[in-house]
């Protein structure tokens, strides 16, 4: 893990075409600002892991499904 001090209105910038920088400091939460190209999605973790927990759901419901047929 690489770890970096900003301050606020600082920035780092991953690769050439993403850029996050510090908007606000308050107390002991930060608030980020992310500029990416559109095609980049971009989600907080705990959101991330349920959409991939979801996509693996269904994934299973399809092979499932596709198993019954197979056997009819």
């Amino acid at each position: 893990m690489l770890v970096l001090t900003r301050k606020k209105n600082e920035s780092i910038m991953i690769g050439d075409s993403i850029e996050i920088k510090v908007l606000a400091i308050e107390g002991e939460q930060i608030k980020l600002g992310i500029i990416a190209p559109k095609h980049i999605d971009i989600h907080r973790k705990e959101i991330y892991i349920a959409i991939q927990e979801e996509n693996k759901q269904a994934a299973d419901v399809s092979t499932n499904l596709l198993q019954q047929l197979k056997n009819k």
